[in-house]
């Protein structure tokens, strides 16, 4: 379970990191990242928000909450390499359904790395 203070809450916050974010995608997801740079005048407490996606493309309503669990546990893992103004939705793809925690984590930490890699050209 991810705290509070680590989770988007409403429309917006979903919507202003979709249409404003970083993408990568992977086979099982895909990840945006935006920097809130203080330009939007949002509350925060605590590290980077995050925010989950799994449509009913993914599969039944069974299939739904066991990815979703298994990307938040995966979430957690990544919440300290990632900076306190991240905003971040992951969308889970249909394959996601029949992937294992493993390959999520291995999916995530890929798509991560690209996106940083986009906000970090020069490696600095």
């Amino acid at each position: 379970m991810l705290p509070a203070y680590h989770k988007m809450t409403s429309p917006v916050q979903f919507r202003r990191t979709i249409k404003h974010g970083q993408r990568a995608g992977t086979r099982t997801l895909v990840l945006h990242v935006w920097e809130d740079d203080g330009s939007v005048h949002i509350a925060r407490q605590g590290g980077p928000r995050i925010g989950l996606v799994v449509s009913k493309a993914v599969g039944n309503a069974v299939v739904r909450h066991r990815v979703s669990r298994r990307l938040r546990h995966v979430c957690r893992e990544f919440l300290g390499e990632l900076e306190p103004q991240y905003n971040v939705v992951i969308r889970a793809l249909p394959s996601s359904g029949t992937a294992t925690s493993e390959q999520l984590a291995r999916d995530m930490r890929k798509a991560l790395a690209k996106v940083l890699r986009k906000k970090n050209p020069d490696g600095c």
